[in-house]
């Protein structure tokens, strides 16, 4: 019997000998009719105790923590007897790039300012905006909000519903500077055109994203509009009709996209309604410029 099993109930099981005594008894009286024996009460046997598991786990707990412990002493001894491993030299001459310096002459050609985007950029922004469409008149209703073409960071945030928080998120974002300008087309059309420019092109994008992001409600435009040809991210929306007794419908269209470190937001206003065509051909060209 294992050393851990017991017997639940009733007695201990009899020893060998008593069993094949038994047996043997049995046998010899088989045929005979022998008088009653009158066997001595005999006490119950105590319960085996079962040993608590507990027991053998601490046991064995306490041999491999000794064990570890043996193991690290022994060696940190080996360790320290040990001569130091010097480190690698933090400038390693053969992790230069390239191996060998170009021979004279043979440097390449630095890129053109037309296929430099950072060049164009970091010229005279006002340039970069795309040329007034046909049929299209300069409006001077923009004159009072800038200067020769450019908007100071107050005149631009005028053009959201929380003025102060775009003030102060724009300056947080590291806006540069802005360059607009606005046309207008027979009566009531209108167009803007904003060139937003931050130190970092990843400012750009990300306050791309942002107006983008609300686009889809009900209180912009109530779609996810149209992905922009040439722009990875860029999209323009056709919003729906508002109306309101005793005035005109209001209609209106926007175009948004960033390319490098400058976020292009471009708007048009009507009381007639507004083509794609006419929101995607002016964000087209606009990109192109860029």
């Amino acid at each position: 019997m294992h050393p851990k099993d017991s017997i639940s109930d009733g007695q201990p099981e009899p020893p060998g000998d008593a069993a094949e005594a038994a047996g043997a008894g049995e046998v010899a009286g088989a045929g005979e009719h022998p008088e009653p024996v009158v066997e001595p009460a005999v006490e119950p046997a105590a319960a085996v105790k079962r040993r608590p598991r507990g027991r053998t786990t601490l046991i064995i707990a306490a041999a491999a923590l000794l064990g570890i412990a043996g193991g690290v002493a022994t060696g940190y001894a080996v360790q320290a007897d040990r001569a130091p491993t010097p480190l690698a030299a933090l400038s390693q001459p053969g992790l230069a790039y390239p191996a060998k310096a170009l021979p004279a002459g043979k440097e390449p050609d630095p890129l053109p300012a037309s296929q430099d985007r950072r060049v164009r950029t970091d010229g005279d922004l006002r340039k970069l905006i795309v040329p007034r469409p046909k049929g299209w008149q300069e409006d001077k209703s923009l004159t009072a909000l800038t200067q020769d073409g450019w908007l100071g960071v107050e005149s631009y945030a005028m053009n959201f519903e929380n003025e102060e928080y775009m003030f102060s998120d724009l300056l947080d974002q590291g806006l540069r500077r802005v360059a607009g300008t606005t046309w207008k087309k027979g009566e009531y059309r209108a167009a803007d055109v904003y060139l937003v420019q931050f130190n970092s092109g990843a400012a750009a994008a990300a306050h791309a994203e942002d107006q983008r992001s609300y686009m889809p409600e009900k209180r912009a435009a109530g779609n996810e509009g149209t992905a922009i040809k040439g722009s990875a991210e860029g999209r323009y929306y056709v919003f729906p009709a508002e109306r309101k007794a005793g005035y005109l419908p209001f209609y209106q269209a926007r175009a948004i996209f960033s390319r490098g470190d400058v976020m292009v937001d471009i708007h048009i206003f009507d009381s007639a309604p507004i083509s794609k065509k006419d929101i995607r051909t002016l964000a087209e060209r606009q990109l192109e410029r860029l």
